[in-house]
């Protein structure tokens, strides 16, 4: 099912599930171009959800969990800054948690709200429209509006 495939959101920048970055997959991210994966997990799925190909691509690994009251905005920049540096150098991003649904899904949404001074209404329409199922947890639903707050005030 597609839930289980990454999908390309905008030229370079990919969302997908934790399982379009397992060791079996490696054919599929370098067929699709990947350079630099952005792995978000919280430390107790670090046993499962790893960065597996550390000498392939660039990874920044962040601890988050899927849970409302986690602080995602903190991470916004730092993540900006390596889709941005990767997709300069033409490199292809991934972005994954575990299920490709909340977290990585409100990463994007960021990345999306911000480079283009789109609304959260906007570009969460935008990322679904490419990935069906999204479905960010209600706390990062309204962390992303005060996001829109903060960087339209900039």
């Amino acid at each position: 099912s597609l839930r289980r495939e990454m999908q390309e959101i905008l030229p370079g920048l990919f969302l997908g599930p934790y399982s379009s970055a397992m060791k079996s997959k490696l054919p599929v991210l370098q067929k699709h171009g990947i350079t630099h994966i952005i792995c978000i997990r919280q430390n107790i799925e670090a046993n499962f959800i790893k960065p597996n190909f550390q000498q392939l691509f660039r990874y920044l690994v962040l601890d988050i969990a899927d849970n409302p009251v986690e602080n995602i905005i903190r991470f916004f920049p730092m993540t900006k800054e390596f889709i941005d540096g990767s997709l300069q150098m033409g490199g292809k991003v991934l972005v994954h948690g575990n299920a490709g649904i909340s977290r990585s899904a409100a990463f994007v949404i960021a990345y999306i709200m911000e480079t283009f001074g789109m609304k959260y209404r906007d570009a969460f329409a935008y990322v679904q429209e490419r990935r069906f199922c999204i479905n960010p947890n209600a706390g990062f639903v309204h962390q992303l509006q005060e996001y829109e707050a903060i960087y339209l005030a900039k």
